[in-house]
Order: C-alpha cells, then sequence, then structure tokens
C-alpha cells in the first residue's frame, strides 16, 4: 500500500468518528436558562381582575344603578265620587327631607274624555324639580245613565277639590308643604284649574269626597287655554258644554254662570298664569280673564303664542318640557327661595 493510499484511508475515518460524534450530541433547545425555571403546566394563567385587595362581587350581585332622581306611584285611590272610585298617579323627589311643595295636574278632553296618563311626563319632570305631583283621573261626562251624562259639573270640581284635600290628608307621608300647593290645566283641564284656584268655600263647590274639614285651598293656578266663560265656549264647543251642564245658555243660565271662572274672581285670588296662542278660540276668554282680575288687583299673568291655535297648542302649550315658562312661575310662587 502506497503511503498516499494510507493517507486517505486514516482521514476517512476521522470523518466517520466525527460525524458519529455530532450526530449523538443534544440539539440545543429554545428554553429558557436553568437559572429562570418554566413554571409547571398546571399553574394557571393569569387574568385580568382586581387585585385581591379589592374582591370581585359574586356574579348573582345586581350592579349598582344609578340614584334615580324620582320615586312613582300609580293608581293611587285618592277618594270616591259617588259611586266611582277616584284614582291618581304620583310622583315625588327620591331623596331630600322635604317639605316639598306639591302640584295637581289635570288633563284635557271637553269634560267628556281624558285620562291622567296623559300628564305621566309632566308630573315625572315636576319630581325632578323637587315638587310632589299628581295626575288624577275625575269624572267624564260621557258615562251615561237614562239617557244622559250620569257626572255632570259640578262632578269634575268636586274630584279635583277632593284631591287637594286628599294632599293635605297626606302631606307628613310624602313631605308636603300643605302651604304650597299648585295646580295645572290644558283646556278643560284648565278650567278646572281655576275654579279650584278661584272658588272658596263660600262657593258652595266643596261637596264630594274627602274630609271636609281640610281646605281645598290652593296657592298658585297654571292655566293651559282653558275656558273662562261658558257662554263663549259653548258658541264653539256646544257637543261638549251642553252635555256638562244639562242645557243651553238660555235654558240654565245659572249654570253657566256658575262653571265659569270669572264669576268667582276677586282680590284674594291666587296668582295665575294663563298661557294661548293667537289662532286659538279661547284667546278672548283669557284676555277677559286677564282684564278682570287686574282690575280686581289680583295677580294675573298673560303668555299669548305667536301663531298657535287649537290643533297644535298640546305640543306647543301643554308639553312640560325645560323651556316652558310655567316652571319659572310655579318656582317663583311655590318655592322658598334657599330650597
Amino acid at each position: 500500500m502506497t503511503n498516499r493510499n494510507l493517507r486517505w484511508q486514516l482521514m476517512g475515518v476521522m470523518l466517520t468518528v466525527f460525524l458519529i460524534a455530532g450526530c449523538s450530541a443534544p440539539t440545543p433547545a429554545l428554553e429558557p436558562p436553568a437559572s429562570t425555571p418554566i413554571p409547571p403546566t398546571d399553574t394557571p394563567t393569569p387574568t385580568l381582575e382586581p387585585p385581591t385587595s379589592t374582591p370581585t362581587p359574586p356574579t348573582n350581585t345586581p350592579e349598582t344603578a344609578a340614584t334615580p332622581a324620582y320615586a312613582e306611584e300609580r293608581d293611587i285611590v285618592y277618594g270616591k265620587g259617588g259611586d266611582v272610585e277616584l284614582k291618581l298617579n304620583l310622583a315625588r323627589p327620591a331623596s331630600g327631607n322635604g317639605p316639598f311643595p306639591a302640584l295637581v295636574f289635570l288633563f284635557r278632553g271637553g269634560f267628556a274624555s281624558g285620562s291622567k296618563e296623559v300628564w305621566s311626563f309632566a308630573i315625572r319632570e315636576a319630581a325632578k324639580r323637587g315638587y310632589v305631583a299628581l295626575a288624577i283621573d275625575y269624572r267624564l261626562t260621557s258615562v251615561r245613565e237614562n239617557n244622559k251624562p250620569k257626572y255632570p259639573f259640578p262632578a269634575q270640581v268636586h274630584d279635583g277639590k277632593c284631591a287637594i284635600r286628599w294632599l293635605r290628608a297626606n302631606a307628613r307621608e310624602y313631605k308636603i308643604d300643605t302651604n304650597r300647593i299648585g295646580v295645572v290645566g290644558y283646556a278643560s283641564g284648565g278650567n278646572l284649574a281655576l275654579m279650584l284656584g278661584l272658588t272658596d268655600s263660600s262657593d258652595g263647590l266643596e261637596d264630594g269626597c274627602g274630609d271636609g274639614n281640610i281646605s281645598s285651598r290652593v296657592q298658585a293656578v297654571v292655566n293651559l287655554a282653558g275656558p273662562t266663560d261658558l257662554v263663549l265656549a259653548y258658541q264653539n264647543h256646544p257637543q261638549y258644554i251642553e252635555p256638562l251642564l244639562g242645557g243651553t245658555p238660555e235654558q240654565v243660565p245659572e249654570r253657566y254662570k256658575k262653571a265659569s271662572p270669572l264669576t268667582y274672581v276677586s282680590k284674594d285670588d291666587p296668582p295665575v298664569l294663563s298661557i294661548v296662542g293667537t289662532r286659538d278660540w279661547r284667546l278672548p276668554q283669557e284676555e277677559l280673564l286677564d282684564e278682570r282680575m287686574k282690575a280686581v288687583g289680583a295677580s294675573h299673568t298673560l303668555i299669548v303664542k305667536e301663531g298657535v291655535g287649537e290643533s297644535v297648542s298640546v305640543v306647543a302649550l301643554a308639553n312640560f318640557y325645560e323651556d316652558n315658562p310655567a316652571w319659572d312661575f310655579l318656582d317663583k310662587h311655590l318655592k322658598t327661595v334657599g330650597e
């Protein structure tokens, strides 16, 4: 064997040994160094939970709701008018010690229809503003007996006065200031609001439910286009006024006089705010009330809305959103300064 062959054989042996050694050496792993041990596989993965100093409430605990601005009760029976249970909805401030001023809201409907529910927003808004507010139902002329209205005038006035007495009788429970009660009404409800505000115990309208020894007087009136002279109202809507009063102005003139707020205007009347539109048939009646009250020295404010007529006055006058001028009037006359 030549020296050249011997060298090639030795190089082959060395290469084989090197390859065998390389294959048997372990492959480096992508693991942390021994100084940083890997956590065991049964260690839980960290979660985005509050620290242990702030325990998580159990899943069956209800979420904390924002404190409501008002509390509401519905369908409270405030009295009985004849054979009818009279009901009201009430909203009041959810907090505070009171005593709070109170408001009674009277719905529209020509004395023949309507419901306390139309004032649901208004009483809640009133409660947010610091009032105990009622929306009341009262008896209607659409209920008939022996082919004539079962509940003509003055049943509606009696029911409104009953609600005022109920407020005073329950003043302690609802934290009501009995010396600061106002009434608000639209259309036929405005007529009733005026009747509650302008009449007193000498006018023969105090019959009905409630404790007769408790006063039904109020301290402020908001009249939203309420008829003030029932003869003029008959000329525009006889279908509502004749059933209410049981005849025409010629047949029962004394009833028309007794049902008209203008009859009762006097110097000691509470302040009244009247709002009406320039296109509303009731504008002349509100102007008569304004003249009559100012003539005797009573407080009356008349706001006339340009271009507003009967067909749109529900939206234009009777909504009780933030910009309604009635709020300033009511706050001025029913809220104590600094309350």
